[in-house]
């Protein structure tokens, strides 16, 4: 059974109705900080918490909207917070009409609306005609009149009047197997074979929502005392009452114990379950592992000289030999660890369906950690719905934007939108930079990555590898990414960058001329953070150049072409008009036409918009052109 749909119609900030849908695997709900984010994470909890917790009740004191209160309360009635859509799953559905006839449902759909003081209305839509003819042909006893009397049957007493007419034992037999469907225990006043329905199916198979944030973190040092007497804050106490149940100890045996080897086993097994599943997704250090050590103090209260025993265990993680109480840790290993706990417990409940509501997942999270995190909830929605609150671009996928529902306050009410179009900027802040993060790693950066100075670089090697390719001469392989850093001075921070995600790189520069640039690159090579191999610059592969750019890679001619063809605004220039003691021609151009520097854009622009082959250019270019692609190609595995 899924979630399909849900209607907030008076909670906290939601004053006016705020529907959206909820996809089959996750929904993500995106907002600033107080847009009504957890609000709404409540009010969908509250429908059907997966155990008994005063916090997960609906309160008119407390939950309905404060400006609309006082007249609630005069009205004396019990207003609605909230109606859940409900569609049931194919298995249940053929469940349902073994018994009680096909298309007896007709809809897959039915929806449970919450009230203020907690009870329930259900709406399911049933054809009673269906149910009857079944019923009445499996007993052997179908007829177009006995189906006109049953379809105004609505209880038990309506029931008995029709039995009453009938002195056929088979008849009266028959119709009484009929009673259990007209009991309407439930008293509703849809009908009896609905109320049957919802109470014997829908019911026990209707999803129950488990609830977790940051403040549900288990406490590093826990006292059984203070356990046992729910001294312990509310949230410590039900991650800590969690923790000892999901160890399958009775914490009453350790206040009796003198040995406590027993329990800090149970718990190291309860430790080794959670971690098998926490370091395959927590990747930042995987060289941690959770120690657990239980100890009686025993100390003397001063005022009453009377002596005072605690048991206490305490949780540590241990890195590298040297061991911390968990809280030390950082908030998000913490947060990761504790929710675990509380994942592992409803895993264990075979018996029920579960939808995850988490609020701010990640949050102290680094950003790479919130990736693996984002990997984790992927395979839990596997299994069930999750519905998660953020305002963090990394645990938003570009792909999925279809999962995103946008959350903004307004001076009337707590909007939701289904579809991402509101117009506040901080609210599609996060959805924008999740985007731009996509392009930025997607368009420009793989696992092979050859970085070059700039976009032109991109544009000409691009267009001369598929010249190349196109008569059959060796070209640059297809999974290598060109990756233009923005200027040389840029290149060697793109390397820490790139080598911090554990990608291939390879560098094609022009010569340096700047000496600052230059003893960049000698340190990272120096560093060992790019071997000197992978780091090749135009002049290798021009034999009488001791510096050289990309465009020196085709014959002054063939540039010129180029050149002359982007810049009709001058004279055509010749190599004739080029001073012969200077080798780049980049440098020959800009002192021939007395200007600093032409934009080097518009001659690799030109080259694709003129479409040439190979016929344009020169055996030379060509064969310089393939030298540059055979090296490239080397340096990558």
């Amino acid at each position: 059974m899924k979630l399909k749909k849900v209607e907030i119609l008076k909670y906290k900030s939601f004053s006016n109705n705020q529907t959206f849908q909820v996809e089959d695997d996750i929904t993500i709900l995106v907002g600033m900080n107080e847009s009504g984010k957890t609000s709404a994470l409540e009010a969908i909890g509250k429908t059907n918490y997966f155990q008994d917790d005063e916090e997960f009740k609906f309160s008119l004191s407390h939950d309905y909207p404060r400006k609309e209160k006082k007249s609630i309360d005069k009205s004396g009635i019990d207003p609605e917070a909230i109606i859940s859509t409900y569609e049931i799953d194919s298995e249940l559905l053929a469940r349902i009409e073994k018994e009680l006839g096909a298309g007896i449902l007709t809809s897959k759909e039915f929806t449970v609306t919450t009230k203020y003081g907690n009870g329930n209305n259900w709406n399911v839509k049933v054809d009673i005609k269906k149910f009857i003819e079944h019923k009445t042909k499996v007993l052997g006893i179908a007829s177009a009149a006995l189906t006109d009397k049953l379809i105004k049957v609505n209880s038990i007493d309506d029931l008995t009047a029709v039995i009453e007419g009938y002195s056929d034992d088979k008849y009266i037999t028959g119709l009484k197997t009929l009673e259990k469907y007209y009991r309407n225990l439930w008293k509703w006043n849809i009908g009896p074979i609905a109320e049957y329905i919802a109470r014997i199916y829908l019911k026990p198979n209707r999803p129950k929502f488990l609830y977790y944030d940051e403040y549900y973190t288990l406490p590093s040092r826990i006292s059984i005392e203070k356990l046992e007497g729910n001294e312990l804050t509310d949230n410590e106490f039900k991650t800590a009452k969690a923790f000892f149940e999901l160890a399958d100890i009775n914490t009453k045996e350790i206040l009796e114990a003198d040995n406590f080897e027993n329990f800090i086993a149970e718990l190291e097994a309860t430790e080794a379950i959670i971690s098998d599943e926490l370091f395959n997704y927590w990747q930042t250090n995987k060289n941690l592992s959770i120690t657990f050590h239980i100890d009686k103090i025993e100390s003397t209260d001063r005022n009453s000289n009377t002596r005072i025993v605690e048991h206490v265990l305490d949780i540590r993680v241990k890195s590298k030999g040297v061991s911390l109480s968990l809280k030390n840790r950082s908030k998000g290993f913490n947060w990761f660890f504790s929710f675990l706990v509380w994942f592992k417990k409803i895993q264990e409940d075979h018996e029920s369906n579960y939808i995850l509501l988490l609020d701010e997942p990640g949050l102290n999270l680094h950003a790479s950690a919130q990736a693996d995190l984002l990997r984790f909830l992927e395979d839990l929605s596997k299994d069930y719905q999750i519905i998660y609150t953020t305002h963090s671009p990394f645990m938003i996928s570009s792909e999925n934007l279809n999962r995103v529902r946008t959350v903004l306050e307004t001076d009337q009410s707590s909007i939701i939108s289904d579809s991402i179009q509101e117009k506040d900027p901080n609210t599609l802040f996060p959805l924008q930079a999740a985007l731009g993060y996509d392009i930025a790693q997607n368009l420009y950066v793989s696992k092979k990555n050859l970085l070059v100075e700039g976009v032109s670089d991109l544009i000409i090697l691009t267009a001369m590898s598929s010249i190349l390719e196109s008569e059959n001469r060796t070209f640059l392989r297809a999974d290598v990414t060109i990756v233009p850093t923005g200027g040389l001075e840029k290149v060697a921070t793109f390397i820490s960058l790139l080598r911090g995600s554990n990608l291939e790189t390879v560098c094609l520069l022009d010569s340096y001329t700047d000496a600052k640039g230059k003893a960049k690159m000698d340190s990272l090579i120096a560093e060992k953070i790019i071997h000197g191999k992978k780091v090749r610059f135009f002049h290798d592969f021009l034999d009488t150049y001791d510096t050289a750019d990309l465009e020196d890679i085709f014959t002054k001619k063939d540039y010129l072409n180029l050149f002359n063809a982007a810049f009709p605004e001058h004279v055509d220039i010749s190599e004739a008009d080029l001073n012969p003691a200077i080798n780049q021609i980049i440098i020959q151009i800009n002192k021939h036409l007395a200007i600093a520097r032409f934009n080097h854009y518009r001659p690799a622009n030109q080259l694709t918009k003129m479409a040439v082959d190979a016929t344009f250019f020169e055996t030379t270019t060509l064969d310089n052109f393939e030298k540059v692609f055979k090296e490239i190609n080397s340096l990558f595995v």
